[in-house]
């Protein structure tokens, strides 16, 4: 790619070059280099006019600093508000089945049966038989 810029920005390599190109394809080629520096330079406005915006922007926040009587160091002071931690609502129960053992068995309804419940059915009992009122 250095060779490619060094041959455009070299007027007698450029020259040389493009010796065997009609003048029709010179002008589609100068077409296509205006059309790409249009862009460029439409992109560096839009930069430009970004920077600008972002430094009104802090200077506007700079002067409510200076209204409030702060300083920007008392920003780096101060700690972040902590952000509650959300805390998921969990699921009713809405089975229980006491197993041979005693031990009790709760399942939402969701998700894979559990194996204690799925016995209890193979067995010929129906869920509706372990439902929580």
């Amino acid at each position: 790619m250095s060779d490619f810029i060094s041959i455009l920005t070299h007027g007698r390599r450029l020259q040389g070059a493009v010796k065997e190109l009609s003048v029709e394809e010179l002008e589609t080629v100068a077409d296509k280099l205006n059309s790409i520096i249009e862009n460029r330079k439409a992109k560096e406005l839009e930069q430009q006019e970004a920077e600008r915006e972002k430094n009104e922007k802090l200077n506007q926040i700079l002067a409510q600093l200076e209204e409030a009587g702060l300083d920007v160091n008392d920003l780096k002071k101060a700690e972040p508000a902590k952000k509650a931690a959300k805390v998921g609502k969990k699921r009713p129960v809405k089975y229980s089945l006491k197993d041979s053992e005693g031990n009790e068995h709760k399942w939402t309804g969701i998700g894979r049966m559990p194996k204690v419940f799925k016995a209890a059915l193979d067995s010929g009992k129906s869920l509706e038989s372990y439902l929580i009122n």
